[in-house]
């Protein structure tokens, strides 16, 4: 009997096993089935859609934003191997844009060009003194005081002068008998710029004077004051600089990409940032004939009318030259904000297909730079759409994927970039990152001070160890950063200056991203900044400060690439 109960467990045990194992859902898939989940399971990732550059093989919430991850889109049917597939998820976050390639530049084909005001030095005239002796008196005692062709500026006592006045009153009296000798000694005296009036009186006096009056010999502005009471002057010293200030120059720093569109003879129109809605047209009058080799520029320059005196020498001034192209017709133009570069060449994002958010990585070749818009010389054709915003997260999508992109450092440097030169852009740099404490303060008025210490370091930049396709790369880029840093030092407010700084750190990280600067820098980014449409920034350090927000939201952000 007992074994008979036991006989009967048993297979009430193996019929409910062997119930339950039929039933199964698992069990029922097959065996074969039952491994492709698990190998499935094994290969599937998971990614945040703000964040891609987490990755992991479970399903969950994004550490950094807590927002749900999603499955990676692993399926590379029908693509070719340089072309990578984004959710439309991400590409709504990222607010990835996309334009149509074509050959017009907005804005009339506009060329803009930064530079100041100086003297014409056509009209600058040196006040010297024609004979040794000592200063006296000073009339004119500061720079910019006005002066009049005839008016007094100085007296000197002179010992030869001394001597030459008892020369011509002793030959005075013998100008009947010895008229060469008398001769002789006026020419003397007209020689040291005395006057007809001023000899004629020394003869008349009789008198010996022991100090001689300067008179102005032109009518100007003083600009620079070279002596001073009781000093003593040599033959031929200057005394002051005089400038004619009714007419003055334009000078403008034109760069290698955008001297094939200037020319002698042009029209441009000149504002200042004094005067924003007071535009003259000039005429270019001098394009210097060589390249500056430490800057990689040349000197253009137009001459202004200024007898109302409104535009100062040193002003910053901005210069617009429209309807100019590129030196060929067949070249298309793009947004300076869609090129990404990664050595000799430059990269581009192509959108093959309108309808798929399907991208591929294009190399092309650039031309001028006008308007903040490239010619495309080639590498890519008109009609073709291009991504024009988003373009660092695309290529984060491209590094993701496996792909070539310029954060994956597929494409290396053409050469290692020497420390000196990674030394002074390191410089830069700092300024940089004294513009985003700026920013991250609220402080407009600070902003805009190390907006313009920015400008003047990018140009202090003399790139002279770097070789000469790196020097040449170098020159487009340094084109791009200063002509931005000069328009955050105009902006009006932080929330201008903040828009700014957009584009400004888009094209500092790929300058840091392609030269380095010899230490580590983080590149940050907020989801919330430019209106939910996500902007980055660096930082030298891990911790977040926004400079989008400021205090307001000071920690908003993460860390999303290291760049060294």
């Amino acid at each position: 009997m007992k074994k008979s109960n036991l006989t009967i467990i048993i297979a009430v045990i193996i019929g409910l096993v062997g119930g339950y194992l039929l039933f199964s859902p698992r069990f029922s898939q097959g065996i074969e089935s039952h491994d492709h989940m698990v190998e499935g399971g094994q290969n599937q990732m998971w990614t945040c859609s703000m964040h891609p550059q987490i990755m992991q093989n479970n399903p969950g919430q994004c550490p950094l934003c807590g927002m749900d991850l999603t499955p990676v889109d692993q399926e590379g049917a029908g693509l070719m191997p340089n072309q990578f597939k984004m959710s439309d998820n991400a590409m709504a976050l990222a607010n990835v844009q996309t334009t149509v390639v074509g050959g017009k530049i907005a804005d009339g084909n506009e060329l803009q060009l930064s530079g100041k005001i100086a003297e014409n030095e056509s009209l600058n005239s040196i006040q010297s003194s024609y004979f040794n002796g000592r200063i006296e008196t000073l009339f004119v005692n500061t720079t910019g005081e006005m002066v009049r062709q005839g008016e007094k500026l100085a007296t000197i006592y002179s010992p030869e002068l001394v001597a030459a006045q008892q020369e011509l009153l002793t030959t005075a009296g013998l100008k009947e008998t010895q008229p060469e000798l008398y001769q002789a000694v006026r020419n003397k005296l007209k020689i040291w710029k005395l006057s007809e009036s001023q000899i004629q009186n020394m003869e008349q006096s009789g008198k010996v004077s022991n100090v001689v009056t300067i008179y102005a010999n032109t009518s100007g502005t003083v600009i620079e004051k070279m002596v001073n009471s009781g000093d003593y002057v040599k033959s031929g010293q200057p005394l002051f600089k005089i400038a004619n200030l009714n007419s003055v120059w334009a000078k403008f720093d034109a760069y290698e990409s955008q001297i094939p569109l200037l020319k002698v003879g042009q029209t441009i129109s000149i504002s200042s940032n004094a005067y924003k809605n007071d535009s003259r047209e000039a005429v270019i009058t001098f394009i210097e004939p060589t390249l500056n080799s430490s800057t990689r520029t040349v000197l253009v320059r137009a001459e202004l009318k200024n007898s109302d005196g409104s535009l100062k020498p040193g002003m910053f001034v901005s210069g617009k030259l429209k309807g100019v192209n590129g030196p060929s017709s067949k070249e298309v133009f793009v947004p300076s904000s869609a090129v990404m570069w990664t050595g000799k060449r430059s990269i581009v994002y192509v959108k093959p297909d309108n309808a798929i958010p399907v991208f591929e990585l294009r190399e092309v070749e650039l031309g001028p730079l006008v308007n903040q818009n490239y010619a495309i010389i080639s590498g890519l054709k008109s009609g073709e759409t291009i991504v024009t915003k988003g373009t660092f997260t695309v290529d984060a999508a491209a590094q993701l994927s496996g792909k070539n992109s310029m954060m994956s450092q597929k494409n290396p440097r053409q050469v290692d970039t020497p420390t000196g030169f990674q030394s002074e852009l390191g410089n830069a740099l700092q300024a940089y990152m004294r513009l985003k404490e700026a920013l991250v303060q609220d402080d407009v008025a600070l902003a805009a001070k190390t907006s313009n210490s920015l400008v003047q370091e990018l140009k202090a930049i003399a790139a002279s160890s770097l070789d000469m396709s790196s020097m040449e790369e170098w020159s487009d880029k340094k084109t791009i950063l200063i002509g931005l840093a000069q328009q955050m030092s105009e902006a009006q407010g932080i929330v201008d200056q903040r828009k700014q700084f957009i584009a400004l750190s888009e094209a500092m990280t790929q300058v840091v991203s392609l030269f380095g600067v010899g230490q580590t820098v983080f590149s940050q980014f907020c989801p919330m900044a430019n209106n939910n449409q996500g902007a980055s920034w660096l930082s030298f350090e891990k911790t977040i400060r926004n400079p989008y927000f400021g205090n307001s939201m000071l920690s908003c952000g993460s860390i999303q690439a290291e760049l060294h």
